[in-house]
């Protein structure tokens, strides 16, 4: 059992208070039998997101929308575990759906685990969602820090030359002029 379906496995033992249900949600390798769940009246959420996940990490598309409602919820361990199943889905709507998230303003402050998504797929939608969320997190007294610094660290990861000019805007935030530095000294330098 890999570490990121440990932890899941764990929070929603305790969400399902360790029901029959839960057990065999986590047991069966009917496919059809978990996507039911996803689609079914009055499933709880602990039951959707345990059949989304591992659909997901199987590379069942049917996860995909699921987990993208997963990847924006307000609780932070539920989006970890989407962004999780997401990177290995491999489902082509992916990037497409994690920019959407990363850059809309109304939900920036879920914004965090689509960013790291982004970076980890290095789809050609990513680069341009970070530059368009870190250059909004640069206006002064932005709350979202946390958002700012994934962007900032992503681009870096990503070295990408378009990065360059919104990377050396962040120079002049202190929260950021660290990571910027180090973002900077990974992109590759135009000639």
């Amino acid at each position: 059992m890999d570490e990121e379906l440990r932890s899941l496995t764990e929070r929603l033992r305790q969400e399902s208070q360790g029901t029959a249900a839960f057990d065999r949600l986590l047991a069966t390798e009917d496919h059809g039998e978990l996507a039911e769940v996803l689609t079914a009246a009055g499933q709880p959420l602990w039951a959707r997101e345990l059949a989304a996940f591992r659909l997901g990490t199987a590379g069942d598309p049917r996860a995909f929308e699921t987990l993208v409602l997963l990847l924006n919820h307000r609780d932070p361990p539920r989006c970890v575990s989407a962004a999780h199943a997401l990177a290995r889905l491999r489902d082509p709507r992916t990037a497409r759906a994690a920019a959407a998230l990363a850059t809309n303003e109304l939900r920036v402050a879920y914004a965090l685990q689509p960013v790291r998504l982004l970076v980890e797929l290095r789809a050609p939608e990513s680069v341009p969602a970070l530059i368009t969320t870190l250059e909004r997190r640069l206006r002064p007294y932005d709350p979202y820090r946390r958002v700012a610094l994934a962007c900032v660290d992503g681009l870096g990861t990503l070295g990408d030359t378009r990065a360059r000019r919104v990377l050396t805007e962040a120079l002049a935030h202190p929260t950021l002029a660290e990571a910027a530095v180090q973002a900077l000294a990974r992109i590759p330098r135009q000639r």
